[in-house]
């Protein structure tokens, strides 16, 4: 499962943080990912307590925040959502369009207990 090895990678960087702030725990992690990010959540949220156990973020929450997908058109330089299967512009409708956001996998917080 492509997720777990991703799970263990991630759980690398919160352990961490959580030697670099001296916590006792971790309470809570916040990923965003975009639609793009070639990972699936539900299997993500089910590898998390497994790349866990025997951590400091065992017993963590995962909180995922789906990202949306955007393009900008280079021929009208709208900047519009897309779905991942038709990157083309909302406004004009042409497919000469460059991603801006939704292919991320972002560690974006991870909450800690101290002593």
């Amino acid at each position: 499962m492509h997720e777990l090895s991703v799970c263990q990678a991630l759980l690398a960087q919160v352990e961490n943080v959580a030697r670099d702030n001296n916590a006792q725990r971790v309470d809570r992690v916040i990923l965003r990912i975009g639609p793009l990010a070639g990972i699936e959540s539900r299997l993500l949220q089910d590898a998390f307590p497994i790349a866990c156990a025997g951590t400091v973020a065992a017993g963590a929450e995962l909180v995922i925040e789906e990202l949306p997908l955007v393009v900008r058109c280079k021929n009208c330089g709208a900047e519009t959502a897309a779905a991942p299967n038709r990157l083309i512009c909302g406004v004009c409708g042409d497919w000469h369009t460059q991603l801006v956001s939704g292919d991320e996998l972002l560690l974006a917080s991870v909450e800690l207990t101290k002593s």
